[in-house]
């Protein structure tokens, strides 16, 4: 974790302290959105799991540092502020939403609209799916989502989910991902955050577990795709189809001493 300077503290630390201070408000926030996607009775058949977290104060430290330390900023004024530190700073909280097969997403995404907007919240961003995979950001177009490429070699449907508070407007994060990119994702969460590894064969490794991840994930879609068709198409069909004819196994030769023996 990094650890302020003396000329950056004056900066931090106000930031710590808007978001000790508003840390009530924010947990009021996310459980109220947490326990509403929990509780949809549309997204239920379509949601594998739910997984959630508050941002902890170091993680946060850790973050504002990166952003006020990063080579792009070169120039320009640092501008986040107490006013505005909820809305710029996205993942203070964070929902994930697992399922098991990508088609899920268009439905999850018309309910979850929905729901939303049934409960007052607001679109801060989104949804936005983010891939690295070229023949995903097709699935994902095909869908009807924006698509935005991913250098860090994930695939998930990005909503930044907003709210107004009492004197404060608040932001959650909230992705909807396929349980195999949520593999691939806790294996690099581990190992590159906040921080990236420094092993040249761990980055290579994850790389490849990328892939190795996408193939899963292919062969999930088709599966449940085969399901779908199978679903559709007439009995007296599928009844036509021959069953595969088993062989009887080949006799066993008998050994030389069997031979002897008779």
């Amino acid at each position: 974790m990094l650890t302020p300077t003396d000329e950056e503290s004056p900066v931090i630390e106000p930031l710590l302290k808007c978001f000790d201070e508003k840390l009530h408000l924010l947990n009021h926030f996310y459980d109220a959105l947490r326990n509403a996607i929990a509780n949809s009775k549309e997204l239920k058949p379509l949601i594998h799991s739910i997984r959630a977290r508050i941002k902890d104060r170091d993680h946060l430290q850790d973050k504002l540092l990166r952003k006020m330390r990063d080579p792009k900023r070169a120039g320009k004024a640092f501008d986040i502020t107490t006013d505005n530190l909820h809305a710029k700073i996205n993942d203070l909280a964070g929902i994930r939403i697992l399922h098991l097969h990508t088609a899920q997403a268009k439905k999850i995404d018309e309910h979850l609209t929905n729901l939303l907007k049934s409960c007052g919240y607001k679109f801060h961003e989104g949804p936005i799916a983010r891939t690295w995979d070229i023949e995903y950001e097709k699935t994902f177009k095909d869908m009807g989502f924006k698509t935005k490429r991913s250098e860090n070699l994930y695939t998930s449907v990005h909503y930044v989910i907003s709210d107004q508070m009492p004197g404060v407007k608040m932001t959650c994060e909230l992705q909807v991902r396929t349980l195999t990119e949520e593999t691939w994702g806790e294996v690099d969460h581990t190992l590159n955050y906040p921080h990236k590894t420094e092993s040249v064969a761990c980055l290579q490794q994850i790389r490849a577990l990328a892939r190795s991840t996408s193939a899963a994930g292919r062969l999930v879609d088709a599966i449940f795709a085969t399901v779908a068709h199978e679903s559709t198409v007439p009995d007296n069909i599928l009844s036509d189809v021959p069953a595969p004819v088993e062989k009887p196994p080949p006799e066993e030769e008998p050994s030389p001493s069997e031979e002897k023996s008779s």
